[in-house]
């Protein structure tokens, strides 16, 4: 599976963007998606994660009520859109795929990664 994310840039704090990964390769909709970011010099944190149909989610505290994960299976995507964004959400961003079953928040549970994506977020 390979994962290909996009949507990053320079934003002021209140804007809005939407990151999107597409999957190929031996893509299946029976994965859980999810993302993930790095800030320099921090640890890779959980941000959101989607089930495999979509009808579940999960989100890290810092981000809920403002990041909403979203999944087009037909076209093996996943969309996280971020609204109201902070100069603390700048980071790389990275989708992930899961083969398992359940939403997990560890990094090491996740099988495949995408490149990452930058977010700048100026105050």
């Amino acid at each position: 599976v390979q994962l290909q994310a996009s949507g990053g840039g320079l934003v002021q704090a209140g804007d809005s963007l939407r990151l999107s990964c597409v999957a190929s390769g031996r893509t299946s909709s029976t994965y859980v998606m999810a993302w993930f970011r790095q800030a320099p010099g921090k640890e890779r944190e959980f941000v959101a994660a989607i089930s495999r149909s979509g009808g579940s989610t999960n989100y890290a505290d810092s981000v809920k009520g403002r990041f909403t994960i979203s999944r087009d299976n037909a076209k093996n995507t996943v969309y996280l859109q971020m609204n109201g964004l902070k100069p603390e959400d700048t980071a790389v961003y990275y989708c992930a795929v899961d083969r398992g079953s359940l939403i997990e928040i560890r990094p090491g549970s996740y099988d495949y990664w995408g490149q990452g994506t930058l977010v700048t977020v100026s105050s």
